[in-house]
């Protein structure tokens, strides 16, 4: 989850509040009225264990890339023919693996707090071309999600953290796996430059849920002294596409949100791995484009792989996202919609 990158708007051992069989009963009845594809679970099934597993298997990736990263650096510090700096390396080397390993755990205990958010099932969601409408169609004969719409022409601009954000909803489709998802453009300025480029893909399923099918995220800097000072692309870390190489589509916007649903809006393990849970149907928020009177539908946001990190997101209906707080109080606000 990157700071002030709003993608929704079309964009150890266990931690304490684990839900009762119950409850989970309970959020899953309530996704499957939402209309999504949600296999039934067998009494003992929650006791399973297979997100807890996965949490255990991505952090034996995390520290063996760790260690894999300090025996390299170890190797470029034995070309340091100086001793001040062969032992500075050494040095720096040994405390990034340390701060690596603990960045591990650190993951590892907020991954095992999501699987009480999202349950211990296997994360396998059907992702199938005839659950999914033809997005030409949205806004024309088919109704948009009310907190997501993806209807073509729309632009949304957030100011917030020193950063400009547009999203703008184009007529670009892309097939993933046989599923026409929608292009929307995600476009982050500071001081007029652009710092980040993405292609985000959604597709709005026959229920109205609305999925997040991948995105290309593109991440520019500029460097002094060059001329000009065009923005270099530096990384395209975050990107992912359903149904390639393990990764899985999430959903973005529910069709009809209760508080305590809880969903991954992303999964691809150890790249983007997002999580929200519907904390209020009730909110009420005021940004210069928009308002809600005790109508927003407002979402916890968080990521395994930025433990601590967490984000408020106020979505009001027939707008969509309108609000982001982070945890440090930042706010992005929606300050202007196009059609």
């Amino acid at each position: 989850m990157t700071p002030h990158k709003l993608v929704p708007c079309f964009c150890a051992g266990r931690s304490p509040g684990w839900r009762t069989t119950a409850f989970a009963a309970k959020r899953v009845a309530g996704l499957l009225a939402a209309g999504l594809a949600i296999a039934v679970l067998a009494p003992d099934a929650l006791a399973v264990g297979f997100c807890t597993k996965t949490a255990d298997a991505a952090l034996t990736a995390c520290q063996n890339d760790v260690r894999d990263t300090f025996w390299v650096g170890k190797g470029i510090c034995i070309n340091e023919s100086d001793d001040k700096d062969r032992r500075t390396c050494n040095d720096d080397a040994q405390t990034e693996m340390e701060d690596g390993l603990r960045l591990c755990q650190q993951q590892h205990n907020a991954r095992l707090h999501v699987c009480t958010i999202v349950g211990e099932d296997r994360y396998d969601p059907e992702f199938e071309p005839a659950q999914f409408v033809n997005p030409d169609n949205i806004g024309h004969g088919i109704a948009p999600n009310p907190y997501f719409p993806l209807v073509r022409g729309m632009r949304f601009t957030y100011k917030g953290g020193g950063q400009v954000i547009t999203d703008t909803v184009t007529d670009k489709t892309k097939r993933i796996d046989g599923v026409t998802c929608r292009v929307v453009e995600d476009l982050v300025r500071e001081h007029g430059v652009v710092i980040e480029q993405t292609d985000d893909w959604f597709a709005q399923d026959l229920a109205g849920n609305v999925w997040y099918c991948g995105e290309l995220a593109r991440v520019f800097e500029t460097f002094k002294g060059d001329r000009p000072q065009d923005p270099e692309l530096t990384s395209i870390e975050g990107s992912f596409k359903a149904e390639r190489e393990g990764d899985k589509p999430g959903i973005i916007a529910l069709a009809a949100p209760q508080v305590g649903d809880g969903y991954y809006e992303e999964f691809s393990l150890a790249n983007a791995e997002d999580v929200a849970e519907v904390i209020s149907t009730t909110g009420s928020a005021a940004v210069p484009a928009a308002m809600c009177n005790k109508t927003c539908v407002v979402t916890r946001n968080t990521s395994p792989l930025e433990p601590g990190i967490k984000e408020t997101k106020y979505y009001a209906p027939g707008v969509g996202l309108i609000l982001e707080v982070e945890n440090d109080g930042t706010r992005v606000e929606l300050v202007q919609v196009t059609h």
